[in-house]
């Protein structure tokens, strides 16, 4: 009876452990094994980063408050940051992957990313973040979906399709590096991929015979979810499908009101679902087209991604003219009344069951303003660079997060203008503190001549006005107060103004940057310092244990252990394993 009794507490225990260990919100997990491939997406045979020997990388699936985790091997002969374009890493900027924030993988290290994708759905990518490396590739999809619980406000498509569009050059990311170092623009790129692919031979002058192409296979009478991300270095471009409409669902992790679109601009950085129904005849395949946009387009014809649609029943390739892009060579606002256009679905549910208008952003008092203008690139101390606000961002050699953790002085400045400098450009670790709980007003001026991409980290902000001409305290009057779209990255088109509304309730250092990547790399960026002045574990999470150390805490980093360098998951399977086995060789001895 004793050995029973013994037997029955034994399970009891094992049941209450485990059932508390399955109950916690699960967990998804990711190797990913960064190197150099080389690939010809132009025809050119070049150097290209690729994750796991593919170029675009892996797409990452995950589900509302699932808890992600991405163990990175970093084979590139430079250092490495994965950064989540997009994904709100909920109180842990420590793994937010920009060099502001946290120190670089090294070469020939492992790192593992462990973050909680909290109350979050939609459509996001992730890309390297340092040394111009996105230029090179290392991208892919980052999907969030809704709890089960939580309906989607559209019929379940018949298949999600991932498409990755971006400008490309022939000349890898350090190339590239060399040339802005030099004082120099990057000039035309060589062409723009679709999934990490060249152009389709729709003009046998303009696409050289031999070139890979994208196909994407579908079935008639279908409705697909096509989730489109710009992934490229700084051109805007305009997505359509031949003969099909883009009906928009989502943006950046917001339902929008569903409109037909029969081509859209997407600028850096940004990323869209559409709703695509198959309903034409099958007579030929059907082009997707990405071309840029703000340009000579007789120039830059050749810059042009086409990939196929292919219907299963297609009765032959798809020939003749690309459909048209916009006609608004003269009607600079066509563009920006498109923008306009894109609405916050406020009836829709997003990963909660409140509808995503109960936060009613209209009536909120703001605390803090800024105005952030960019200029074309100036020379400061001999070198050009680029600057928000009068200001040129120089990273810090030890990460101003690590730096706060051991209340270290004079690495950051918490002294960025609200408004921009009169006096000369200064290039400086310049950052905005921000309030915590606060409400941020952030104008966005952009007196350059091409259209800007800003994006903040760990947040989604409103945008709730855009007009061309300078912004002044009447261009208020103009504000959308009501469904004003949430998102992660905003276009400012040049010689106007984008306003935008973040409330600060995310604790942590967050990078508000450009996303065009020439621009970002020579300075156009800063952090949001979001303090709360009550530390605890509730509004941000402590410091994780495999934190790298740089720059004055060099010292405190610990040689690699190789034995060390695996995801949490391989811990807890080893341990449910283990489990598994007590049981069995205790009831073993029972029976």
């Amino acid at each position: 009876m004793a050995s029973r009794s013994f037997l029955s507490v034994f399970f009891i225990y094992v049941s209450l452990i485990t059932s508390l260990c399955f109950a916690e919100d699960p967990f998804v997990n990711y190797d990913f094994e960064v190197s150099y491939i080389t690939a010809s997406p132009l025809g050119v045979p070049q150097q290209v980063i690729a994750i796991n020997g593919k170029f675009p990388g892996p797409g990452i699936n995950t589900t509302t408050n699932n808890n992600v985790v991405v163990n990175v091997r970093n084979k590139l002969d430079e250092d490495l940051l994965i950064t989540w374009a997009g994904v709100q890493q909920r109180r842990s900027s420590w793994q937010d992957g920009v060099l502001g924030t946290n120190c670089p993988i090294p070469p020939k290290w492992n790192w593992t990313y462990q973050f909680q994708v909290k109350d979050q759905i939609g459509s996001f990518f992730y890309f390297p973040s340092l040394n111009f490396q996105r230029a090179s590739g290392g991208y892919g999809g980052f999907i969030i979906n809704n709890r089960p619980i939580i309906p989607i406000p559209f019929a379940t498509p018949d298949g999600d399709i991932t498409i990755l569009i971006g400008d490309w050059y022939t000349r890898n990311h350090t190339a590239l590096r060399r040339t802005l170092n030099g004082g120099k623009d990057l000039g035309m790129p060589d062409g723009v991929l679709i999934n990490g692919k060249g152009p389709y031979r729709y003009n046998t002058t303009l696409v050289p015979d031999g070139i890979d192409y994208e196909t994407i296979d579908v079935h008639p009478g279908k409705t697909y979810r096509i989730r489109v991300h710009n992934v490229g270095v700084s051109t805007s471009l305009n997505f359509r499908i031949q003969n099909h409409n883009l009906l928009l669902a989502e943006t950046e992790g917001s339902y929008t009101v569903q409109q037909n679109y029969t081509s859209l601009d997407i600028h850096v950085g940004q990323s869209y679902s559409f709703l695509v129904t198959m309903d034409q005849n099958a007579s030929t395949d059907y082009y997707i087209v990405a071309s840029a946009r703000f340009v000579n387009e007789s120039l830059w014809q050749r810059v042009t991604g086409v990939a196929i649609l292919h219907y299963t029943n297609s009765k032959g390739k798809a020939s003749g003219p690309l459909p048209d892009p916009p006609n608004d060579q003269y009607d600079k606002t066509f563009s920006m009344n498109q923008a306009r256009s894109i609405r916050w679905n406020v009836s829709a549910s997003g990963a909660r069951p409140n509808p995503q208008g109960s936060f009613r952003y209209g009536s909120i008092n703001v605390t803090d303003i800024y105005v952030l203008k960019n200029k074309p690139p100036v020379m400061i101390n001999g070198k050009r660079r680029t600057t928000l606000s009068g200001v040129s961002f120089v990273n810090p050699g030890t990460p101003i997060r690590l730096a706060d953790q051991y209340k270290m002085k004079g690495v950051y400045k918490l002294d960025f203008p609200s408004k921009p400098l009169t006096g000369s450009p200064r290039m400086e670790t310049s950052i905005i503190n921000g309030t915590y709980r606060g409400f941020m007003e952030v104008i966005l001026q952009n007196n350059d001549t091409k259209v800007q991409s800003y994006h903040m980290n760990g947040y989604a902000f409103f945008v709730v006005g855009m007009d061309y001409g300078e912004w002044t305290e009447n261009s208020r009057g103009t504000y959308n107060k009501w469904d004003g779209i949430a998102r992660t990255t905003t276009q400012v088109y040049p010689g106007a103004w984008t306003a935008i509304l973040i409330s600060l309730d995310n604790v942590g250092v967050w990078n508000l940057r450009t996303e065009n990547l020439d621009s970002w790399y020579l300075g156009q960026e800063t952090y949001v310092r979001v303090v709360n002045p009550e530390a605890n574990n509730k509004t941000e999470l402590p410091m994780p244990d495999n934190a790298l150390f740089c720059g004055a805490l060099s010292k405190l980093q610990k040689p690699q252990d190789i034995s060390l360098a695996t995801s949490i998951t391989s811990n807890r399977s080893k341990f449910f394993f283990t489990l598994l086995l007590m049981i069995y060789v205790i009831s073993s001895i029972f029976r």
